[in-house]
């Protein structure tokens, strides 16, 4: 209730204090963090696994979709949260979004090059899927978040106390 109230007082003006925009972050990195986890130990797990490429084609694919569609609602949440009142809080905010959207497209990207896979030739499927996943991890690690020029201290003593990011 208190963090909806907010949220909808950032529309009207203010952001939300360092503390509450914190704890709206992580309410929403926490659940998207496990869920890419858990994609990420099942695509590790599909790629070992005993299944015709047809069969790792389509769970991939669904698995690449749940990562994308996890993200966009991370990044929902965080845009939803509002810019925090804080120094450079618009462009810690922006950054934080920015990032999840490339994550997302990533994602997105890996899912329509593994769905345009043909599944005839096993060693063909696997190399591209291979190259897919590659390309995922290069421009995943190339979406991070650059917090050099991002200092707030406000933020990082909320990041560090509030419950939800602990």
């Amino acid at each position: 209730m208190v963090l909806a109230t907010l949220v909808l007082l950032a529309g009207c003006g203010d952001g939300p204090s360092p503390r509450a925009w914190a704890a709206s972050v992580c309410s929403a990195l926490t659940p998207w963090r496990a869920e890419i986890s858990k994609l990420t130990r099942s695509t590790d797990e599909q790629m070992t696994a005993q299944t015709t490429p047809a069969q790792a084609k389509e769970n991939l694919v669904r698995m690449f979709a749940g990562a994308e569609q996890a993200s966009e609602t991370a990044r929902r949440s965080i845009e939803q949260a509002g810019v925090p009142e804080t120094e450079h809080g618009e462009e810690i905010s922006v950054g934080f979004r920015d990032s999840l959207a490339k994550i997302r497209d990533a994602y997105g990207r890996a899912r329509d090059t593994i769905d345009g896979l043909g599944t005839g030739q096993a060693t063909a499927f696997y190399d591209g899927v291979r190259t897919a996943v590659d390309t995922l991890k290069a421009e995943y690690d190339a979406s991070a978040l650059d917090t050099s020029r991002l200092n707030s201290e406000e933020l990082k003593r909320a990041f560090d106390e509030v419950p939800e990011c602990r």
